[in-house]
């Protein structure tokens, strides 16, 4: 049996139907570790929800300052230090951007999945100089925007639970966008694109205390908003399937380059085609033409909404079969931390596979605008779903 301890990142909680990509992919490996027979030790904030053991830590509430992420490193060191202290930890598995700041004490081996650009990091983040500790990414593009380093394991891509979701018994005509309200998300191009397609639009997703998380919402989202395009706020379970089963499509306006997209996999388990800009990972995910559209700015977003009801969803949902389970995510996973736990300094270079190219876009093909559908609200569901 494995002892594994997970570190969530030292401002978010996980568990089921958190915002945070990470946080839901540490909330799956927990889950899969205790299914497997193994041992699940937890650190996050209190209110965090998992399946093995949790080792709360203070939750975070109002403006996040340095002050307030100073005393979230200091908690996390704490009840790093604790576990090791009272448990047999076979492998510590970090999860956060910030984990350097929280890096156990040399011996335990120490995987740091990158679930973020690399850039993104602290400048040591990539070259702690603690042995036994070693770095993955979630996909190949990010791989390669990595400096090398003998620490880079071979990427695990992420995965979702596909049996969760499906399309709706009537799909919509709004679009969906789904995730952190934050400037680099760039939702405020999708409203607009939303709006030159006349197609309604459900925004849902989490506004976190950050002063220029805060700025962006009030100075770029609310102004876009009316009748016909909503923010809805964080939904979760039922109400996210529903979304992503009911909508025209996803939008995904990323203005960074996206390490993963958990959203775009469960959108198109649930059969829903993918409009996304060509950041980072999405070329990965999205098939242009086949599983969605690759766009490169709002009018191309806006024909392709257009364009979306030429799609199959059928073949949406056998790319996510072929590609996005969270088994073959837990397998790989639960493979590598026994990998780490019987390895040695001496035997510990792994070599890595050669990063698998991903073709350029085409261009998307011109399309007529849809035609305006009547406003409605989350509330009132079956409006939205109507034809």
């Amino acid at each position: 049996m494995l002892t594994v301890l997970h570190v969530a990142y030292s401002l978010a909680i996980a568990g089921p139907d958190v915002a945070g990509g990470a946080e839901h992919i540490l909330t799956e490996l927990d889950h899969a570790l205790v299914r497997a027979g193994h041992h699940s030790v937890v650190v996050a904030c209190q209110g965090s929800r998992v399946h093995g053991t949790l080792r709360a830590t203070p939750a975070v509430t109002g403006p996040i300052t340095d002050a307030v992420r100073e005393a979230a490193w200091a908690a996390h060191r704490r009840a790093i230090t604790e576990a090791l202290d009272r448990w047999p930890v076979d492998v510590v598995h970090l999860h956060g951007l910030d984990f350097p700041h929280y890096l156990p004490p040399p011996g335990t081996p120490t995987l740091a999945t990158l679930h973020l650009p690399p850039t993104w990091y602290p400048t040591d983040a990539l070259d702690a100089g603690r042995p036994r500790t070693y770095l993955h990414c979630v996909s190949e593009s990010q791989r390669r925007a990595c400096p090398p380093s003998p620490a880079l394991l071979p990427t695990i891509g992420n995965g979702v639970r596909l049996e969760r979701f499906a399309p709706a018994r009537t799909r919509g005509r709004f679009v969906v966008a789904l995730g952190r309200i934050c400037p680099e998300k760039g939702y405020h191009l999708a409203l607009d694109a939303a709006r030159r397609a006349g197609a309604p639009m459900l925004l849902a997703g989490q506004l976190f205390g950050y002063e220029a998380h805060e700025r962006y919402y009030h100075t770029e989202i609310v102004p876009r908003l009316d009748a016909a395009r909503r923010f809805v706020g964080p939904v979760g379970g039922a109400r996210k399937r529903w979304l992503l089963g009911a909508a025209r499509c996803l939008l995904v306006p990323s203005l960074v380059s996206e390490t993963s997209s958990l959203v775009a996999m469960e959108a198109l388990a649930s059969g829903t085609p993918v409009v996304a800009f060509p950041a980072g990972a999405l070329p990965e995910i999205v098939e242009h033409g086949v599983t969605g559209f690759l766009v490169r700015d709002v009018d191309e977003m806006a024909a392709a909404i257009a364009a979306v009801g030429e799609l199959d969803s059928d073949a949406c949902r056998a790319a996510a079969r072929e590609r996005f389970s969270v088994d073959r995510m837990a397998r790989q996973y639960l493979e590598r931390y026994a990998w780490l736990a019987r390895a040695t300094p001496a035997t510990a270079a792994v070599p890595a596979p050669a990063p698998r190219e991903v073709p350029a876009a085409p261009e998307v093909p011109a399309a007529p605008t849809s035609s305006p559908a009547p406003a409605g609200s989350f509330a009132h569901a079956s409006r939205w779903g109507e034809r």
